[in-house]
Parts: structure tokens; sequence; C-alpha cells
């Protein structure tokens, strides 16, 4: 079990966990849950080691394996499959082993690096390795193209999956939901219902960490408090324990007030100055109960639109997607005054194309797409960094945005006004002369929101807003959404926010969109469904249709009956082959075991060195074998199939 016993823990000069004291039993999924800058890194980097404990002791199992996402942007040209498969040190480590015990000659060393990798799962490495990757929403196409050849939110995807191929005891996921889309987001709940080691988990997510965890460890004010529960009764445990507190505190001084009473108005009576004397003693004594203190959250409002036109705009055959690449095509939608929808779809199917086609950043291809008389569009896009200038402050980004729209919105452009608007956001002192590009994704989303507020939009284009954004943040967001008067389009992962926001939804979906009859589990029954129809897709991969005219009958069967000659002939040798193939296979597979089970017993030194070099010849031989047979059947098949066809 991991242990924290009166730990104390500092970045720099600031504390951020002073004195706690946790315990995380094995095979247990943690959600680690506080404000950004509690000190939810720090913990992490205290239980993958690379911070120590500045006061108190901390223990883990030292044979743990860990598993956690490398943060670093991978360069790489390996094909993205033997990038993830590299994620199995263990593999790793024995495939050197082996190579090295190969060079060498030693057959004792080749025997037990055979028998090590087989323990390990080297015989279907490489499908778990595929698995993952498919599963995080990467197509069958793309397992061997290079890791260099994504952009980065995949590539950070395949740090993930490169972290879930890495056996381990303690795996440690911080924010793994950023990058995903929903259908990858449930994938990665069942993988990680079904995973067998010790969970802690940073995120966001409240779903997420509903479906995953069964401990939740809440850090506030420098303490670290578990609760035996998901996110949802963690907020229920800790409602009621502040609540309890706020009794408790007010019961107290009440007391402390009397107490206090009696004090004042008998310490100068002689014959009452033992008991006020008692009292004062009695006051030094008690434990006090800290308040409530109610901290501040942030909370903001979208501004109310000018004009509400209605329909806000009109897509008639529309076609959309990139260069002469068709995405979307035939759609026909409208979008009217007031509606919250809710966008689906796929990884990949086109909702972020029709998102920025809409938020007019990308032309449509073919149709039309007619908006209403005002429409003022606020677009969050899914990388905030789209709308942001890295090099610029937020302050230089709202005088900007402020003087251009100085005319439409009627609003200040004065410095100091501008100043106490991103205050609201909480960019104080400082902040509003950071450059953006220094500044985390959770500063710049709320730059983002800022800039959109004071646009004063009717229509809002939200393209995973929650990214980067705390539980209290996204609780904000989700307030000010629903009290917005315009029309809100919203792409999220965020299942809550979905729920809270939205009252009907789009489907993208197999070249089109579409309204979705359904809700969100409706959906991800949808998704499971339609998973399996692209993997059915792929493996149902069909041959060219002939363009030959069609012959008669009679000549069908002449023909017919010559090609099976002409086959056979063409076959017999291969076929020959392929059985002394397959009869020496056979032996060799025999040899094998026998093998293998001598060196499993107790043999002299020399002959376990004997039997582990034979042992090395006969699986060298058994793979050329293999090889060769395969190609034979390659062989057998194609031409067998060039008859049929």
């Amino acid at each position: 079990m991991i242990q924290l016993r009166n730990v104390t823990l500092r970045r720099g000069a600031k504390v951020l966990l002073d004195g706690v004291s946790v315990t995380i039993n094995p095979g247990e999924k943690v959600g680690l849950v506080g404000r950004n800058g509690a000190g939810k890194s720090t913990l992490f980097a205290l239980l993958n080691g690379s911070l120590h404990e500045d006061a108190g002791d901390f223990s883990m199992p030292p044979q743990w394996r860990l598993a956690q996402v490398a943060q670093n942007m991978p360069e790489s040209d390996e094909p993205a499959t033997a990038f993830v498969l590299a994620g199995d040190t263990r593999l790793v480590t024995l495939n050197e082993e082996l190579a090295e015990a190969e060079a060498s000659g030693d057959g004792l060393a080749i025997a037990h690096a055979h028998s090590d990798l087989a323990d390990a799962g080297a015989h279907d490495a490489v499908p778990r390795a595929q698995a993952l990757i498919l599963g995080l929403g990467f197509r069958p196409d793309e397992l061997e193209r290079p890791v260099n050849s994504f952009s980065g939110g995949w590539r950070m995807r395949l740090q993930l999956a490169r972290a879930l191929m890495c056996p381990s005891d303690l795996l440690l996921l911080d924010e793994p939901t950023n990058h995903l889309d929903l259908d990858a987001l449930v994938w990665l709940e069942g993988w990680l219902q079904r995973y067998a080691g010790t969970l802690v988990v940073i995120s966001h997510d409240r779903e997420f960490l509903d479906a995953v965890t069964g401990v939740t460890l809440h850090i506030d004010n420098r303490q670290l408090t578990r609760y035996g529960s998901n996110y949802s009764g963690f907020e229920l445990l800790r409602a009621q324990q502040l609540e309890q507190q706020q009794a408790a505190y007010t019961r107290q001084q009440d007391k402390i007030a009397h107490l206090q009473k009696f004090i004042d108005r008998f310490k100068a009576k002689a014959t009452k100055a033992k008991q006020a004397q008692s009292r004062v003693k009695a006051l030094e004594r008690m434990e006090k109960i800290a308040p409530v203190l109610a901290s501040a959250e942030f909370t903001f409002e979208f501004k109310e639109p000018q004009n509400l036109p209605n329909p806000m705009l009109v897509i008639q055959d529309g076609a959309f997607g990139y260069g002469e690449k068709v995405i979307l095509r035939n759609v026909n939608r409208s979008v009217l005054a007031g509606q919250r929808i809710g966008i689906l779809g796929a990884n990949g199917q086109g909702k972020s194309t029709l998102v920025k086609t809409i938020a007019r950043t990308m032309p449509p291809l073919a149709g039309r797409v007619t908006e209403g008389k005002g429409l003022t569009i606020g677009y969050f896009a899914q990388q905030e960094l789209d709308v942001l200038r890295p090099q610029d402050t937020p302050l230089e980004h709202m005088v900007r945005l402020a003087r251009e729209l100085a005319a439409a919105t009627g609003q200040s452009d004065r410095e100091q006004d501008l100043r106490n608007y991103l205050g609201q956001f909480l960019f104080t002192g400082d902040m509003v002369q950071q450059s953006v590009g220094t500044m985390s994704g959770g500063e710049k989303a709320r730059l983002v929101l800022a800039m959109i507020v004071w646009q004063r939009p009717n229509l809002l284009l939200l393209d995973e807003p929650t990214n980067h954004l705390d539980l209290n943040t996204r609780e904000a967001l989700s307030v000010a959404l629903n009290e917005f008067e315009g029309t809100v389009m919203l792409v999220s992962h965020d299942r809550a926010l979905l729920r809270s926001v939205c009252d009907e939804f789009w489907l993208v979906g197999r070249g089109t969109v579409a309204p979705f009859d359904g809700d969100l589990d409706d959906y991800q029954k949808y998704l499971l469904e339609e998973a399996r129809r692209l993997r059915e897709q792929v493996a149902a991969a069909s041959a060219p249709a002939s363009t030959e005219p069609r012959a008669t009958p009679q000549e069908q069967r002449k023909a017919q009956a010559l090609q099976r000659q002409q086959l056979a002939t063409r076959l017999r040798p291969l076929k020959k082959e392929l059985e002394q193939a397959e009869r020496r296979m056979a032996s060799l597979e025999t040899e094998k075991g026998e093998l293998e089970s001598r060196l499993s017993g107790a043999l002299p030194p020399a002959e376990i060195a004997d039997a582990g070099r034979r042992l090395k010849a006969v699986t060298d031989e058994l793979g050329q074998l293999e090889e060769r047979w395969l190609a034979l059947s390659g062989e057998i098949e194609a031409a067998e199939a060039e008859a049929a066809g």
C-alpha cells in the first residue's frame, strides 16, 4: 500500500501539503481533486519519485512498477504501433537481453530469455498495442504512420496509449481526457474499470471520475482528506462535513461569548474571581473550530445580445471539408434563436469541420450558409491558440478587441476599464502583462471566454471549451450558458456540461448531419455500434469488381473448367512444398516442446547450455519455415481468389 504519515510538501517556499496522512490500498482507483495550484501535481511528483517529502514519512512497495503519461510532446519517426509497443518496458528489456545472448552464443541465457518473453506476453504484444491505439480513436490505416505525422493532440493520445501499454502496479494519469473525444473517453473508462492495479487520476470531468474511481482524495487548505466514494459521493459528504463544521463553529462561538460575558462581568469581583479565572483557563484550553471560509468562486455571465435574429442561420445543400476533400455533404439544417444544440459524432466524422465552417474560418465547398441579419458569433476554438497570439498579453488582446468592436458594442476601450474587466476573469495585477504563451491551459481558456463575452454574441460556437478548465470553472461555464439568452452550439466530451446545457442533439456521422433522437446514454450505445461497423467495414474490404463483358453460361462453364485445370497445375508444386513445410514444422514444434520441458527441469549446466543452443536453432528454423509457409499460403490463396474472381 501507499502511506503518507505527517508529510509536508513544498514548492519553493510555498507549503502545499502540511503534515498530511493518508493510505491508498492496493487495487484502489483514486480521484485526486482540488483547485488548480492546490498541490495535485506536486503530490504526483512525490508518488513518481521526482520529489521527496520535506517532512514526515512516505512509503510505497519498492517492487511496484509505475506507469504514467510522459508530458513531453513525442518527436519520433517511429511508426505509431512501434512507439506504443515500446511502452512495454519489460518486453523491451527482455528483447535486449535475448539479442545479447544470441550475440554471445550463450544457450542458457537464450533459453531463459525465450521463457521470460513468453511469460511477458510477447506473442500478443502487437495486437495489444494496436487495440490501445484504435481504442483511443485512430483509424486502422494510421497504425503504421510515423508519430511525427500526427498533430499535437494525437501525439499526446499516443503517449497515453504508451503508458497504458506499460505493465504497472501503479498508474498515474494527469488529466487523461483533455485530448479525447467522447468516443475515446468512453473506451478509456472501460479500460480503466478493468485495470487491475492501483490508479490515481487527476481529472476535472465529474462523470469520468464517477465512472472510474471509488475513492476521492481532496486537497484543500494544505490538507489532504480521504473520502471512500466517487466524486458525486465526495461532493455530498463534503457538503455535509462543511455544514456540520459550520454548526459546530456557531455553537462554539455561542459558548465562547457566554464564557467571555461571565469573565467580563465578574473578573473584578473578589467573590467571583476564582470562577472567572477558571473560565479564562477553559477558554485557553478550548480547541478552536475553524469557521467555514466561503472561498471566492469564479463566476461570470454572458451579456444580453443586442439582437436575436431568427433563424440565426440556414444551411442549404451544404458540403463542408478542406481543400478538395469533402467531409460532410447534403447538409440541410436551420439554427433558431434560443436553441441549445449539442453536436455529437465519433472521432474524425466532421464535428470541428461543421463548427469551423459556421464560424467562418473555413469556407463551404458547396451549397449555401445564409446568416440572419445581425448575427454575431462567439467562437471558442478547440485549440485556444488558434485565436490567441502567444507573444501578446491579456491586456493587449483586450485592447485590440475593444478597439475593433468599439462601434459595434458601444463599450469602453479605456485601459483601466479593460483591466477591471479582466479581473472578473481572475487576471489580476501583473497577470494582465504576462505573455499568453507562458500561461497555463486553464488561463488561456479563461482569456478566450473573456474575449467572447466582450463581443456580446448571439450565437455561441464552443468546440471542446472545457479542456484545461477545473471543476469550478466548468460549473461557472455551465451556469453562464444556461442563463445566456442567445443560441448555443456545443461540442464537448464533458457529459455533465452537455446534459446541463443542451436540450437537443445533432449527430455528425457517415458524411452528413442529422438530428439525434435520444440522450447521451443512447449516444454511447451508438458509439459502440459505430465502432463495430467500422471494424467490419475494414475487414470486409473487397477486391475491385471485374469490368469484362459477361459471358454466356456455356462459355462460363468452359472457362471455369479451363481455369480449374490451369489452377491445379499451377498449385500442385506449391501445395506439395506447403505440405512438406507443415510436416517439418510439426516435427520441430514437438522437438521445441521437449526442449522447453527439459529446460524447465533440473539439468546439469552443460546440458542446459546444449539444450538452449538447440532451442535457438529450432526456433530459428521454425521462424523461417513459418515465413515460407505464410508466403506459400498467400500465393495459393491469391491464385484461388484470382480464379474465383
